[in-house]
């Protein structure tokens, strides 16, 4: 019988630790009344920028969790290109989303539940994957699917209510 040896690669990162941040970044936006979605930036396995959902509260549609993310990400390094980091976000970007995170030069998108409306990954168009565009990059689907997911069910019911 083969021997099976366990042990810790400290090179890879935690998918599930770093979706965990996002999610309460996620929680703030819900909090605020805005569409519970955190975002995360990672480089060498540690946090270089968050952001939450904020479309309401500065009544701007372009204040997505990632875009923030993405400009926290560069002005904490002090370069525009994020080559090897990986953004976290409990959900699918948009399209929007997608193209900051390509003109950004992400290495990896790690998400958590689709986005069947407006999803630019798998759900509605692949920006992330297009090989037409100068920069793909790697997407991890599904890290903490059904915590992400109760977030936004939790949001939308709540709405439905507060409208009735």
């Amino acid at each position: 019988m083969e021997k099976v040896l366990n042990f810790i690669d400290n090179t890879k990162p935690d998918h599930s630790y770093f979706m965990r941040e996002a999610l309460k970044e996620a929680r703030k936006a819900l909090n605020s009344g805005d569409v519970p979605v955190g975002a995360v930036v990672v480089y060498e396995n540690r946090i270089i920028g968050k952001g939450y959902n904020q479309v309401e509260l500065l009544h701007d549609p372009t204040a997505h969790a990632e875009m923030i993310a993405i400009t926290s990400a560069t002005a904490t390094i002090g370069e525009k290109w994020l080559r090897e980091a990986t953004l976290y976000v409990t959900v699918e970007p948009c399209s929007m989303c997608a193209g900051a995170s390509v003109l950004a030069r992400l290495k990896s998108v790690v998400y958590g539940v689709q986005d069947i409306k407006t999803g630019a990954h798998s759900s509605v168009i692949n920006l992330l994957n297009d090989t037409r565009l100068n920069h793909q990059i790697e997407v991890i689907p599904g890290i903490l699917r059904e915590e992400c997911a109760f977030l936004m069910v939790e949001f939308f019911e709540g709405l439905r209510n507060s409208q009735k």
